[in-house]
Formats: structure tokens, C-alpha cells, sequence
């Protein structure tokens, strides 16, 4: 079971609702910053009138959370194919392990049977 970082389980209603409000405060963010790089980009502009300043603004707050939208669903992707990728690395590694820790008990069992049977002998 993966955790969050507040501890709770992933899935639970408590990270569930901390999740989507730290999604909603980054988003909002996001959002702020665009808008206020938008209106400094019209106050470099002053030609524009009123409306073409607005429109321009709107514009450019729209198509900066779009490329900031697909930064994001571009890095949640990679994310969930690194955990694919380590996972079944991770899988890889203790199969191998099982393997080598049984191979080990075999050797361990067979070495004292030997000694065992050459104990029996020698007593006799």
C-alpha cells in the first residue's frame, strides 16, 4: 500500500481531498501567475485599447494553462511509467534473491547431510 506524504494511505478520503486541494491551491496559482504576466505584457503595449488588452490578456492567461497542462499530464505520464519501470525492476531483484537464498538453503542442507553421513560412518 503506497502512502501519502501526510501518512495517510493513498485512497483514503483524507489524502483524497488533500490531493485535490493541493491540486486546486497549484492550479489557482498557476493561474494567478499567468494573469499577472498577461497584464504586464499588455502594459508594454499601450496602443492596445482597452478591449484588444483584455482579449490579448484572456488569450494569453488561456494558452499558458494549456502549456502548463500538458507540462503536467506529460509528467504524470513519465511518472507512471518510471513506477512501472522500478516496479518490475523491483520484482526482477527479489526473484532473484529467492532464488539465491534457496539455492543457498539447498547447499546448506546438502553440506550437512554430507557431514551427517560422514559422521555416521566414522562412528560406526
Amino acid at each position: 500500500m503506497r502512502r501519502g506524504r501526510r501518512g495517510t494511505p493513498a485512497g483514503e478520503p483524507g489524502s483524497v481531498l488533500a490531493d485535490e486541494t493541493e491540486g486546486y491551491l497549484l492550479a489557482h496559482a498557476h493561474r494567478n501567475q499567468a494573469q499577472h504576466e498577461a497584464e504586464e505584457l499588455c502594459a508594454r503595449m499601450p496602443w492596445l485599447t482597452t478591449a484588444q488588452a483584455e482579449e490579448l490578456a484572456a488569450h494569453y492567461v488561456h494558452r499558458r494553462l494549456d502549456v502548463t497542462r500538458q507540462l503536467m499530464l506529460g509528467t504524470v505520464r513519465r511518472a507512471a511509467e518510471l513506477r512501472q519501470e522500478y516496479e518490475s525492476r523491483y520484482t526482477e531483484l527479489r526473484r532473484a534473491l529467492l532464488r539465491r537464498h534457496a539455492a543457498a538453503a539447498c547447499a546448506v542442507l546438502a553440506c550437512a547431510a554430507g557431514v551427517g553421513a560422514v559422521a555416521g560412518v566414522l562412528v560406526r
